[in-house]
Order: structure tokens, then C-alpha cells, then sequence
């Protein structure tokens, strides 16, 4: 999952993305509501934790900008104020939900989770494909009910290849879904990934690589 955060206060917009990456979340940080803009034009992202009051370019704008452009980008509005009246006007901006700070950062994450999920066809929370069963929220993958251990970017290949449904994942989308955009677009990471995360799956193999195409479980 992609996730752009847009807040001023930086401290807290680095520490939300530092916690979705340990999520195994690929995200992005921008500081104005005008940087936001210009990441949204560029990078297709799942959610957009987005606080309202931004400085250069206001988070109701950015949020309209989004349902303008009609993307598929799902927005979680985050606010300092906890009036109704304001959550009620943050939705119908076109924010797809709404917290108020200071929130936990576990309730943050789930509702992350919650509006990617929302993004494409509606999938169950844990996903269970070739004998694997990955869950999200938990963070865990079983193989025949054996758990393994993954890294956050393996965690993260694993959870867009199981939501390929069987279809081939090429490695631009891995790695657009799974790194953030500091990631060298021609670097090999991805075909390291899928490499030490074969490995830890075990025999048989269930990641198939179709050759000029991608992959597939």
C-alpha cells in the first residue's frame, strides 16, 4: 500500500510515516498543502493522510483537487479540532473519513488499512491464496500453518502480490506500491526481494515469475 502524509508539523509527520513503514507501508512526506499537490499529480498513491490546516495550500483544496482529478486515492482528514460541525464539512469535502488529534497512533493505522482496502475491489482483511494466509492488521504470514517471519518490505511484496488475485504484478508496480519515491527506479531491490522472499516461503515454490511480465502467486 502507498501512502502519501501531508502535515506541517514535521515531528509528527515523520513519526506517523516511520510507524506505517514499520506497517510495511511504502510512504511518502510532504510538509504544505502545495508539495502535496505536486505529489499527488505525480504518484498514484492508496490513501492520503491528510491534516486540514496547511500552510501555502489549505487541506480542503488539496482534498478537492483530489475528487476533481476523480483518483481513486482514498483521504483520511486529520484536524486539531474535534467539533462536529467541522467533520461534517471535512466529509463533504470528499474526505473518506476523519480524525481528530491527538488520535492513537493504532486507531491511525487501521483506518489507513481500512480506506486502502477501499481502493480496489473489496478483498477480506486476511488474505489466503496457495496454502499462504497473510494478515494485514496482525502482521503475520502462515504457510500451511507454519508462521514466517518477513521484513516489512518482503511483508509488503508478499500483501500487492496476494492482492493481484493470480494476475502478474509487474516489478514498476511492486515497486510503486511497496517503496517510497527516494527508491532508484533501476536499482534490482525488488528482484532481491522476491528472491530472500521465495526463500523464506519454502518448497514449492508459489511466486511465479513470467518472464518480460512480473509475477504471480
Amino acid at each position: 500500500m502507498r501512502v502519501l502524509v501531508v502535515e506541517d508539523e514535521q515531528l509528527l509527520a515523520d513519526a506517523v510515516a516511520t510507524g506505517l513503514r514499520r506497517e510495511a507501508m511504502a510512504v511518502d512526506v510532504v510538509y504544505d498543502g502545495a508539495a502535496a499537490q505536486e505529489r499527488i499529480d505525480i504518484n498514484d498513491y492508496d490513501v492520503v493522510v491528510l491534516d486540514r490546516d496547511l500552510p501555502i495550500v489549505h487541506g480542503d483544496d488539496v482534498c478537492r483537487r483530489i475528487v476533481e482529478l476523480g483518483l481513486p486515492t482514498r483521504v483520511l482528514m486529520l484536524t486539531a479540532s474535534g467539533d462536529v460541525s467541522d467533520r461534517v464539512e471535512g466529509l463533504e469535502l470528499g474526505a473518506d473519513d476523519y480524525l481528530p488529534k491527538p488520535f492513537a497512533f493504532s486507531e491511525l493505522t487501521a483506518r489507513v488499512r481500512a480506506l486502502g482496502r477501499r481502493t480496489t475491489t473489496a478483498l477480506p482483511p486476511v488474505l489466503e491464496r496457495a496454502g499462504i494466509r497473510l494478515d494485514p492488521g496482525r502482521r503475520e504470514v502462515f504457510r500451511d500453518g507454519r508462521e514466517i517471519q518477513l521484513a516489512p518490505k518482503e511483508f509488503a511484496v508478499l500483501e500487492v502480490l496476494m492482492r493481484g488475485e493470480g494476475t502478474v504484478v509487474s516489478a514498476e508496480q511492486l515497486l510503486e506500491k511497496a517503496w517510497d519515491e527516494n527508491t532508484d527506479p533501476f536499482t534490482n531491490v525488488v528482484r532481491v526481494t522476491v528472491m530472500t522472499l521465495r526463500r523464506k516461503l519454502g518448497e514449492p515454490p508459489v511466486i511465479v515469475t513470467v518472464p518480460g511480465a512480473g509475477y504471480r502467486i
